[in-house]
């Protein structure tokens, strides 16, 4: 497995691999089954498969975690071994950035849900995958279903900006108490760990409820009625909206996003399902 440290050297691997198809995993490192499971579905599909190790800075906002943000390259680098990577990127951000202008931005599509109260979040995502997507010239990228949000809109830019990249998503992985697995989740105190897997209950009762043809207003409330069965829980939102615009939905009469965000004391956690009418 190589490891590259600069974008030349990335440039380079690229250039000697251009005949072979390429899987593309972006990361932000601390590595845990999930991205396991994009690595996986990478290495079936793929002659080469690259991970990218990057805790990207323009994709956090001002008092948000970019400085506490979990790291562990040792462990993240073994686990990529094992896996079968080719080849890991992992980037200084003084050099990734170095007198950087210009950034990846997408209308509306970046203005609900997460990007409510994170304005800058996807400007930064798309900034750093457009990049990725130059120096690698990957076939695929994986992306899990967890950043439901994130992965619509790569979509829809790659698609837009004409990348010829194929996005493939990939299911949330869980731990055994339902709970969705994230770097993340390792703010969290015992207590609150306790109380997390109130998520996937509630949008699992949503999901029960849920048919074709219901109030949305009346899905939130099923979902939001459980969440607030644990005390420790702070809900940001709970939404429907629709697959294609991201927008807010009043009747589920096509298919549809069910998302939520939820912090826990200060750790933020989002989860969600898809519909299909």
């Amino acid at each position: 497995m190589k490891v590259l440290r600069n974008v030349q050297e990335a440039l380079e691997f690229t250039k000697g691999n251009y005949q072979k198809s390429v899987g593309l995993v972006p990361t932000m490192g601390y590595l845990h089954a999930g991205h396991k499971s994009l690595i996986d579905e990478a290495r079936k599909n793929n002659d080469i498969v690259v991970v990218s190790i990057f805790v990207n800075p323009t994709q956090f906002g001002p008092g948000e975690d970019y400085e506490s943000y979990p790291r562990d390259e040792e462990r993240d680098f073994k686990l990529c071994e094992e896996a079968g990577v080719d080849a890991v990127f992992t980037p200084d951000p003084k050099e990734f950035y170095q007198n950087h202008k210009t950034y990846v931005t997408i209308e509306d599509l970046k203005d609900n849900l997460c990007g409510k109260t994170r304005p800058i979040h996807f400007r930064g995502v798309l900034t750093v995958l457009t990049k990725l997507f130059h120096i690698f010239r990957p076939t695929r990228a994986y992306f899990g279903r967890k950043d439901a949000q994130q992965f619509l809109i790569v979509k829809k830019a790659v698609g837009d900006l004409n990348f010829g990249i194929e996005i493939v998503p990939c299911p949330i992985k869980r731990e055994e108490d339902g709970l969705a697995i994230s770097s993340r989740n390792v703010y969290l105190s015992d207590e609150e760990r306790k109380a997390a897997p109130v998520l996937h209950r509630a949008l699992e009762k949503g999901r029960a409820a849920m048919t074709k043809g219901m109030k949305a207003e009346d899905l939130i409330k099923i979902i939001e009625d459980e969440i607030k069965t644990e005390k420790l829980a702070d809900i940001e939102y709970v939404q429907v909206v629709d697959t294609e615009e991201i927008k807010d939905m009043d009747v589920i009469d096509r298919n549809c996003l069910v998302a939520l965000a939820v912090r826990f004391g200060t750790t933020r956690l989002i989860d969600n399902f898809f519909f299909e009418v």
